[in-house]
């Protein structure tokens, strides 16, 4: 893991493409700003890992037999 220090306003880049800029710091709290292409997905963690949860559910749910039955 790279770990940097920002200051509010400042930014850094990822893969020319990616920018992450600190908006405000609050306390133990840091407001972050991220500028993307439309293409690349961007989550909260916690998110991402629901999502992640939700997708292997659906794959175990759904056998090879009921996928052969459909056709």
């Amino acid at each position: 893991m790279l770990a940097l220090t920002r200051k509010k306003n400042e930014a850094i880049v990822i893969n020319n493409n990616i920018e992450i800029t600190v908006l405000e710091v609050k306390g133990e709290q840091v407001k972050i700003g991220i500028s993307a292409p439309k293409e690349v997905p961007v989550y909260r963690k916690e998110v991402y890992l629901q999502i992640q949860e939700s997708n292997k559910e659906a794959m175990t749910g759904a056998s090879l037999d009921s996928l052969a039955n459909l056709l």
